[in-house]
């Protein structure tokens, strides 16, 4: 299991954190985190709810990730394992998740998939997301996958879609041309563009597009 003790930053002041595998007496500090996270209008029935956190913590609790500072949950991150073929890369979020209820997993699988990521806004200028797909990258290591891979949203895209194909916009947020607060943050984290995908999830901003990031494995050994 997962458990490592670190220091964030509030400018220069260290704050103590740990990052570790959550559990089933974490459930409420998760779903407060996915409530402050997502607020109104964001549907409340797509919070998570216990029945999918009994399935990360059972299926595959090597993938069920959180973080406290200074002792209070502040922050998240899921994923499960399936198994990722480049050659045939499009789906959706809600089929490769099983809707986030992760029976989709795959104890077989070569990829390590992000189904989400979520920090409390309280706390997010300490870095914490960042940290927390470090970690998961540490797990991808520890168990010889070859990848961590997501699908992320693209919220400016809108902004520039009469102009601009969502292929375009990425090659702009790659060159430093644009800006996106999720790409852009991903890119920060040491992940990369793998292809663009239509109906990805259902999203106005990102004209229902998700843009498939991946981190490979640099130790992977093939057997």
């Amino acid at each position: 299991m997962y458990r490592k003790e670190l220091f964030v930053f509030d400018q220069d002041k260290p704050i103590p954190a740990v990052i570790r595998n959550y559990e089933e007496k974490d459930f409420a500090g998760l779903i407060l985190i996915q409530q402050e996270s997502f607020p109104p209008p964001f549907p409340s029935e797509l919070w998570w709810n216990e029945e999918q956190l009994t399935n990360h913590v059972t299926l595959f609790p090597e993938g069920a990730l959180c973080i406290e500072v200074n002792g209070e949950m502040a922050g998240s991150m899921t994923g499960l394992l399936v198994d990722f073929d480049p050659k045939d890369p499009d789906h959706s979020w809600e089929d490769i998740t099983d809707s986030g209820y992760i029976r989709s997993h795959n104890p077989k699988g070569n990829t390590l998939y992000v189904v989400d990521i979520s920090v409390r806004p309280a706390f997010r200028k300490l870095g914490l997301g960042k940290w927390l797909i470090l970690s998961m990258y540490e797990v991808v290591v520890q168990l010889n996958l070859e990848r961590l891979l997501g699908g992320g949203r693209m919220p400016y895209y809108h902004i520039h879609a009469e102009h601009m194909s969502p292929g375009k916009y990425i090659e702009a947020v790659k060159k430093g041309d644009l800006k996106d607060p999720v790409i852009t943050f991903l890119l920060r984290c040491g992940r990369t563009p793998v292809r663009v995908v239509a109906n990805y999830l259902e999203d106005g901003e990102s004209h229902n597009y998700g843009v498939l990031m991946e981190w490979k494995n640099p130790f992977k050994m093939n057997k």
